[in-house]
Parts: C-alpha cells; sequence; structure tokens
C-alpha cells in the first residue's frame, strides 16, 4: 500500500516548470532586439532614401564665414541690489559689429557702457542669479546697445563674463 500511496502523491505534486521555456524566450527577445536595432541603424527601417549621394566618408565643401570684426568693451563692477546687501556683478562683453562701422561703435562706447550701467543697476538681483534670465537679459541689453550705437551697425552682444559676487 505505501507503493500505490506513494504513486498518487507523486501524480498529486505539481511539476516544476522548466527553466527552458525562460532561456528561449530570453534568446528570442535578444535576437528579435538585436535584428531592429540592426533594421533602424542600417536604415532599412526609418531610414533616409536610398539615393543618398552623400556618405559620411565624403563631407560638402566649407562654406567661408560670413565677414565679422569685433569691439571688445571695458570690464564693468556694478554694484546691484540693497545697499545692505554689497553685491556686485562683474560683467565684461564684446560687440559683433558689421565690418566698416567698427570706429563708429568705438566712437560711442561711453554711452554703450552708460546704457548697460543704468540697466544692470536696474535689474532685480533673483534675476541675475537665474540661469536661464540670461538670455533675456542679454536680449534686453542688444536691443538697447542697438538703439545707442544706430540700426545695422551691431549684429550681437557676446557676454564673456557675467559673475555676480
Amino acid at each position: 500500500m505505501s507503493d500505490a500511496q506513494t504513486d498518487t502523491d507523486a501524480a498529486k505534486a505539481p511539476k516544476k516548470p522548466g527553466k527552458a521555456g525562460l532561456l528561449i524566450g530570453l534568446v528570442l527577445a535578444l535576437a528579435l532586439g538585436g535584428g531592429g536595432f540592426y533594421a533602424v541603424y542600417s536604415g532599412l527601417i526609418l531610414g533616409a532614401p536610398a539615393d543618398d549621394s552623400h556618405g559620411a566618408d565624403s563631407p560638402g565643401p566649407i562654406e567661408d564665414l560670413p565677414p565679422v570684426a569685433f569691439v571688445s568693451l571695458e570690464p564693468l563692477v556694478v554694484s546691484v541690489g540693497d545697499s545692505a546687501a554689497n553685491r556686485h556683478l562683474r560683467f565684461r562683453a564684446a560687440l559683433e559689429v558689421e565690418p566698416g562701422h567698427e570706429s563708429e561703435v568705438t566712437k560711442v562706447i561711453p554711452r554703450v557702457v552708460d546704457v548697460l550701467n543704468s540697466y544692470l543697476r536696474a535689474v532685480e538681483v533673483a534675476d541675475l542669479e537665474n540661469p536661464n534670465a540670461l538670455i533675456d537679459l542679454r536680449a534686453q541689453m542688444l536691443r538697447r546697445i542697438q538703439l545707442v550705437t544706430g540700426e545695422g551697425r551691431v549684429r550681437d552682444l557676446l557676454i564673456m563674463e557675467f559673475v555676480l559676487n
């Protein structure tokens, strides 16, 4: 009777799932993932058109840079915020000028410095501390400089140093 009881117990016990199914699934997942990567990487799926005559090996001709001239501004130290805070902003910049207008812009540099000093002193310290605000500050300063120098002379304001102490 003990042999019959052992046979029925063995029949009732659940079978352990084999690791073969897991291994097959893993191998298929890796193969399909690798195949998908290759298809996208080689351009078979979502790739560039086949008539692309420019290869990565042959870059096109390099174009010349447009003519440009720069006028450097003297470094500015501006006191900002409350007088109790005693904070200073060190600011250094250069103006990108249309070629041929360097001497005209150089003549009005005192006015440019005055405009920058006035604007930077009026800006709140919180705006100066915000890293994203530098783009807006730069645009505001460039517009004021363009008003002082006249339209068409200054292309851009390049900020070289902007340190709040």
